[in-house]
């Protein structure tokens, strides 16, 4: 399924982009699934600081046992 977006660019970009040959609505859907891979990068980043953060006072040894004793746990 698709939709229709509408976006004003530059009158002599367009023409540049089919004098060229450019599939504009190739290029643009290229565009935003980049965009939004780099966009849920930085939020999984956010995430992992701020867990990161959560768990400074926890000691590694402390994380190994709360892991194994939820792995005993099932």
């Amino acid at each position: 399924m698709s939709v229709v977006l509408s976006v004003r660019v530059r009158k002599e970009l367009k023409e540049k982009a089919e004098q060229l040959g450019i599939n504009i609505r190739d290029v643009v859907e290229k565009a935003l699934e980049e965009a939004i891979k780099e966009k849920e990068k930085e939020e999984i980043n956010d995430i992992a600081r701020k867990i990161k953060e959560l768990m400074k006072d926890v000691s590694e040894e402390e994380w190994v046992e709360a892991i194994r004793e939820e792995r005993n746990e099932r």
